[in-house]
Formats: structure tokens, C-alpha cells, sequence
């Protein structure tokens, strides 16, 4: 963990929680060890929200829909959301959830490689969620770029991997050293990027929200 482990149960225990959907949601992905925002992240995620007040919403990532649900809950009347997803057996498990939870109309899940979906879309979105495979990120950003309109909210989910993202190359296991040459190079680009202004918030496993400069 990043934080104290003692202080992120305080934090949480102070929680006032979600709908009992996306609680019925959460704790099946977690039996089903499928990745979900940390309870803390989803509190720091709604703030965000109340904040920016999004319309036009971008999620990679989507896994079984629980971050787009609590997206959808959070977010202003008459926002749209796009989300996108490869891994084929969450893929139906996520329709389901937005069919169940009625808000089919609102969320526009594409299937298939977020690479090639991101370099097909047009126009763009003034809040993008960035929750899917964290070697990829630095691969996304052109096409997220292109994408965030000027005065736009980027939120970029576990980036400190665990704390491993300060230790030195040799003493990340061998097998996770590609993900992290790739993330160091990701948190690099954001914080010097002349287009962005990027704050890392050592919450969860690690945040970044990056505003897009104006015009």
C-alpha cells in the first residue's frame, strides 16, 4: 500500500457508502477477483464529478461496469457516457449491469482493442476516466489528448503501482518491469506535458488528474 493502511480504513469507515446496487456489484467483482476502484478512489472520483460536472464522458476500462455505474450515478442529468472495453467475458456481464440498473440509455459500451476504438473516435469529452492495462497508458495518451477538450478532467487510476513506481529498476520484480519503465514514462509526460497541468494524489494506488489548458 501507499498509505497507511490503519489511516485508509479511518478514511473509509467514514464513508457514507454507494446505492445498494453498485454494493451488490462491488462486492461480486471482488468474490470474482475482478479489479474495482478502491473504496477511497471512488469518494475522490465523485468530488471530481460535483466539480467538473461532465456531459461527455470517456471511461477505458469498463471490467463488469462498476466504475461507469458509479460514473453515471455522480454525474450530471443528461451526461452520456462512453466506455470501452476488450476482455470479452466482462463484456456481457457489464451490459447486464447497466441493463439492470436502467441506464442502457446513457452508457455506449464499445468492445474491442482501446487502441484502435480511441484512434476511430471523433469529436470530444471534457472528463476521461483512465482505468484499463496500466502499461498501455503512455500508448493511449496521443489519442486521449486528441481527445479531452481544452479545459477538460483526465483521471488516471493506479499509477503508483503499489509503491513499486519509486523503487529502482532492479528491485521491481522482472516481470512487472516493462509496466513500470512504461508508467514512470506515462507520470514523466503528464507532469510536463505544456498542454497539461497534473497533480499525482497518493490515494488508493495512486491518481493523477491532468487539466487540459484552455484554447
Amino acid at each position: 500500500m501507499i498509505v497507511d493502511e490503519r489511516m485508509v480504513a479511518y478514511i473509509n469507515s467514514l464513508d457514507a457508502g454507494n446505492t445498494q446496487f453498485l454494493n451488490k456489484i462491488e462486492q461480486q467483482a471482488r468474490r470474482d477477483f475482478v479489479p474495482v476502484i478502491r473504496r477511497e478512489t471512488q469518494s475522490f472520483l465523485k468530488v471530481l464529478l460535483a466539480v467538473k460536472r461532465p456531459m461527455k464522458i470517456l471511461e477505458v476500462g469498463t471490467a463488469v461496469g462498476f466504475s461507469t455505474l458509479l460514473i453515471s450515478e455522480y454525474a450530471p442529468a443528461g451526461c452520456h457516457i462512453t466506455t470501452i472495453e476488450k476482455y470479452e467475458k466482462r463484456i456481457p456481464v457489464a451490459r447486464a449491469n447497466f441493463r439492470e440498473a436502467g441506464r442502457e440509455d446513457m452508457i455506449t459500451l464499445l468492445e474491442g482493442d482501446a487502441m484502435e476504438i480511441l484512434a476511430g473516435l471523433q469529436g470530444s469529452y471534457d472528463f476521461i476516466f483512465m482505468d484499463a492495462a496500466k502499461g498501455q497508458y503512455i500508448h493511449f495518451f496521443p489519442e486521449v489528448m486528441r481527445l479531452l477538450e481544452p479545459g477538460g478532467v483526465l483521471v488516471s487510476d493506479n499509477v503508483l503501482q503499489d509503491g513499486d513506481i519509486i523503487e529502482s529498476h532492479f528491485a521491481v520484480e522482472r516481470r512487472n518491469r516493462t509496466i513500470y519503465k512504461r508508467m514512470r514514462d506515462y507520470l514523466y509526460e503528464l507532469k510536463h506535458n505544456d498542454s497539461l497541468t497534473t497533480s499525482i494524489v497518493p490515494l488508493g494506488d495512486g491518481v493523477a488528474v491532468s487539466i487540459k489548458t484552455e484554447g
